[in-house]
């Protein structure tokens, strides 16, 4: 039975597929492919993130997923981690952080 993916995929996934019996399809991206790959996964793992539903081992495991991804983000978009920061540190001052909780509900003219 075949099961479609589409999907970018860590680097020894093929060689686990292939040890619990299935066969890859894989292809290597170019450079332009694979960024938008990562933009894509880093919102696949946080939807993850969202499914463990607060489960502190599940929970854990996907964020490790998502810091992963904000890794290669910052490294194959040539980001400067210091400036991310920066701007992070900036916009918790002037927007604030998350600490009181606000769930906004509606907005209303």
């Amino acid at each position: 039975m075949k099961k479609e993916y589409n999907k970018l995929i860590r680097d020894k996934i093929s060689e686990i597929i292939r040890e619990n019996g299935s066969n890859p399809k894989t292809r290597i991206l170019d450079d332009e492919e694979y960024k938008i790959e990562l933009l894509k996964k880093i919102v696949e793992e946080a939807q993850e993130a969202l499914e463990t539903k607060g489960d502190k081992k599940k929970l854990t495991k996907e964020i490790g997923d998502v810091l992963e991804v904000i890794n290669y983000l910052i490294d194959v978009f040539e980001l400067d981690r210091q400036e991310i920061e920066k701007i992070r540190k900036e916009r918790k001052k002037y927007r604030g952080g998350f600490d009181k909780k606000i769930f906004l509900e509606s907005t209303e003219n």
